[in-house]
């Protein structure tokens, strides 16, 4: 190697550009050691012991594709947590959104005391979903709960919410409209960016209220609405916290959502390998949707510009 060229390389070891290299690099270093610790090396390793038989109290072995035909073919918990977690995103999803984007509506007009609304709204949502479980625990309590409570002061004999086999999937999906408030602050932000041009342009055309929604905000809405389905969906397949606080999965696994029943396998059961074979079911199940709902969005997401 030429003298020139070890000129060169030194230079540039001793370089602003190297020193301010080193300095950007030192400061994600904390975020690279977290995520490959936290995150990217659980990741590998569920799928890795996916493939094994480990209950933690003995060495690891080699089970193959074992767990997952098990898991398809004779597990009937499985298929019960599936079917129960279909239910609740399928109810609980276009409930949810059809009334955040009504609060975000009634919130976006020129009211008394809107800043106060809007806080009270979203301030459930910021209740961590075990707190928030416990609260609605003590609602539906059968004698003391604020539930039974109301409906006696009209009349009607309060229920076992908790323990009724047909009642307490429908309580869960009530608790999850608990957290409303985060999709409603983002259809907010969404109506308060609205081009007024076109609601005037809709005015001289003579539009009704009615149309104006229709022809105009909703089309206009379409970027948020999709955005807010699919992590809707997202979280509604990974609900954990209120099956297990509320109910354990019962009455007669009517609430054995799919995350429970991997919480149970991998903790109660020691099924290490198996719970993390049903989590990359569960990760494909998440990742299929997306991509169909992705795939769809081209026919009814409009954004402005015709970008995508």
């Amino acid at each position: 190697m030429s003298t020139t060229g070890i000129t060169d390389q030194n230079s540039f070891w001793h370089s602003r550009r190297f020193r301010d290299a080193l300095v950007a690099y030192m400061f994600i270093l904390p975020w690279v050691i977290g995520f490959v610790v936290f995150t990217g090396g659980p990741i590998v390793a569920s799928f890795v012991l996916s493939f094994f038989r480990w209950k933690m109290i003995a060495p690891p072995r080699f089970y193959g594709l074992t767990h997952y035909i098990n898991m398809l073919t004779t597990d009937e918990l499985f298929r019960t947590s599936i079917w129960v977690t279909f239910k609740f995103v399928l109810i609980s999803v276009p409930i949810g959104q059809v009334l955040a984007l009504g609060l975000a509506l009634l919130l976006n007009q020129r009211i008394r005391m809107v800043g106060f609304w809007r806080s009270a709204f979203y301030l459930p949502a910021v209740v961590s979903g075990v707190a928030g479980s416990v609260i609605w625990v003590w609602m539906y309590h059968t004698e003391l709960g604020i539930v039974n409570n109301g409906l006696l002061l009209v009349g009607i004999e309060g229920r076992n919410w908790l323990f009724d086999k047909e009642l307490v999937l429908g309580s869960l999906i009530v608790k999850s409209l608990w957290n409303v408030g985060i999709p409603m602050v983002i259809y907010l932000a969404a109506l308060q960016g609205m081009p007024q041009q076109l609601y005037e342009a809709a005015d001289i055309d003579g539009a009704a209220e009615v149309s104006k929604f229709f022809a105009v905000t909703l089309p206009m809405l379409s970027p948020a609405i999709f955005f807010n389905v699919v992590m809707g969906i997202i979280a509604a397949i990974q609900t954990f916290a209120e099956p297990y606080v509320m109910t354990g999965g019962g009455p007669d696994n009517a609430t054995l959502f799919l995350g429970l029943h991997l919480y149970q396998n991998a903790f109660h059961y020691l099924k290490m390998g198996y719970a993390s074979a049903m989590a990359w079911i569960m990760f494909l199940l998440i990742f299929a949707l997306t991509v169909v709902q992705f795939g769809l969005a081209g026919r009814w997401v409009y954004y402005e510009g015709g970008a995508r």
